[in-house]
C-alpha cells in the first residue's frame, strides 16, 4: 500500500479519467463544506470536521465512497441502485457521479458531526469508598 501525505499526491496516482472523477468528488465536498479540513486517512482521500467526515478512494471498478454507517441508512432508499454494505458504497466508475446525492449524505454527515462536537464528553464516575 501506497503512503500519500495530501489528496494531491495520492489523485497523482490514478489514471486521468479517474482522477477527473475523483476531483470532482473532492470539489463537491469541498464547495459544500469548505470548513472540512483535507487529510489521508487508513491511506484515502478524507475530509475531517470535528472528527472524520467521508472517505473516499478509487478502485479498479468503481469509486467508494465512506460516510459512516449512519450516512448508509439515512439514504439506503436512495442508495438502492449501488451497492453498499455496512460503511461504503460504490459509485460506478462507467456511470456518473451521483453529486447531489453525495451532497445530501454529506451535508447529513456535517450535522451530525457538529451535533456530537457540541454533546459534553461523558467522564466515568469516580469510585466512591
Amino acid at each position: 500500500m501506497e503512503s500519500y501525505t495530501t489528496i494531491d499526491e495520492y489523485l497523482a496516482t490514478l489514471p486521468e479519467s479517474i482522477q477527473k472523477l475523483v476531483s470532482t468528488m473532492r470539489k463537491t465536498i469541498h464547495e459544500d463544506v469548505p470548513e472540512a479540513k483535507e487529510a489521508i486517512k487508513y491511506g484515502m482521500p478524507t475530509f475531517t470536521l470535528d472528527g472524520n467526515l467521508v472517505h473516499f478512494a478509487a478502485f479498479k471498478n468503481h469509486i467508494g465512497f465512506y460516510p459512516t454507517p449512519s450516512g448508509i441508512i439515512a439514504f439506503k432508499d436512495e442508495l438502492a441502485p449501488y451497492h453498499t454494505s455496512k460503511g461504503a458504497i460504490q459509485f460506478p466508475l462507467d456511470k456518473p457521479l451521483p453529486l447531489a446525492l453525495i451532497k445530501k449524505i454529506v451535508a447529513f454527515r456535517v450535522n451530525e458531526s457538529k451535533l456530537k462536537a457540541k454533546k459534553p464528553v461523558a467522564r466515568k464516575k469516580a469510585a466512591t469508598k
